[in-house]
């Protein structure tokens, strides 16, 4: 994978650089839907909403939550969704292929240096030698669907590993993590304000970090309908920017903490109101902030992930051979790295 040290360069471009913050909103009064899942880093959607940026750039929005990246892809080619944060799965690859959606953007990424997604073991195999990724031949690895970002991960770690892995589907992060507590799932990897607190319960064990085998890995992307990325340039352009300004909001006061601990705790206060929303806020907080994970500056999308990433899905035989980077990606709205 080409080198691409992001801390330097998304810095370098910033916010402004790559969407034009600074540019007026030329979709006033537009209502438009945006997908999320409740994961700290859908951070930027959280913040653009509730400080008013989208509001600025002249969009009206309506937040509709999910608890899996397909059945989002699926509501972005019905029309039921406009704009969305996702892993690139097989499935909305297929659907780019059908020209049904485009990938406009980069949401969130492993960065050295930064915490990231984390290998898990359930306690069961944990106590029978799986201490590390090393010993995961023969186990069985959590997924959502065949094609997920779990499959694309466990599938990358297996392989550097030079070991075999079960992958077993079970559609929602949900039942996955029901499954790791009780053991009928060996392993899983997961974003750390999900993976640290399960570490903490006892009933599963961190064994390493996806970084160590996927240093750029491009996990998350900004993704919209063909027809919005085709025709509707003045408002994906307006949501990319106050997108945007979100997500240089949330690196700012989480990862170089530029407000110190009261711009830490108000940003905690604000995440809260769509994270472990089940949580009182001071059980949640330790959560959340464990999930701090820099977001791509400017929406920035690391094309040499998402070309190794295609180039799994088509080795896989999850994905027709003939789709190239062209057919799911739309560039011309952000920075490319790693290109």
């Amino acid at each position: 994978m080409t080198e691409f040290n992001r801390r330097q360069a998304l810095g370098a471009l910033g916010a402004a650089t790559a969407v034009g913050l600074a540019a007026p909103a030329c979709a006033a009064g537009r209502k438009i839907t945006v997908g999320a899942l409740r994961f700290t880093s859908h951070a930027g959607s959280f913040i653009a909403f509730e400080r008013g940026y989208f509001a600025e750039a002249g969009l009206e929005v309506e937040l509709k939550f999910f608890q899996a990246a397909q059945p989002m892809a699926v509501a972005i080619a019905s029309g039921d969704v406009d704009y969305a944060i996702t892993a690139i799965s097989g499935g909305l690859v297929s659907l780019a292929d059908k020209g049904a959606i485009k990938v406009i953007g980069g949401a969130l990424s492993e960065e050295p240096g930064i915490d990231g997604q984390k290998i898990l073991a359930s306690d069961a195999a944990f106590q029978a030698g799986l201490t590390a990724p090393a010993a995961l031949d023969g186990k069985s690895f959590g997924m959502s669907t065949a094609g997920s970002s779990f499959h694309y991960m466990g599938s990358k770690v297996a392989a550097a590993e030079g070991v075999s892995l079960s992958f077993k589907p079970l559609q929602k992060v949900g039942a996955i993590i029901g499954a790791l507590k009780s053991g009928q799932i060996d392993a899983w990897s997961i974003v750390p304000h999900i993976a640290k607190p399960l570490a903490a319960s006892g009933a599963v064990h961190i064994i390493g970090d996806i970084a160590d085998y996927l240093p750029d890995y491009q996990v998350t992307t900004v993704f919209t309908s063909a027809t919005n990325a085709a025709d509707e340039r003045d408002m994906t352009g307006d949501y990319l920017s106050a997108y945007a300004r979100g997500v240089a909001d949330y690196n700012a006061t989480m990862i170089a903490q530029e407000s110190g601990q009261a711009g830490v705790d108000a940003m905690v206060d604000l995440i809260h109101k769509y994270v472990y929303t089940d949580r009182p806020r001071e059980t949640a907080a330790a959560s959340i902030i464990n999930g701090t994970m820099r977001l791509n500056g400017g929406a920035a999308l690391n094309v040499a992930s998402v070309r190794d990433q295609l180039k799994w899905f088509q080795s896989e035989g999850l994905v027709d051979e003939g789709i190239t980077l062209e057919t799911l990606l739309d560039t011309s709205y952000v920075e490319t790295l790693g290109s």
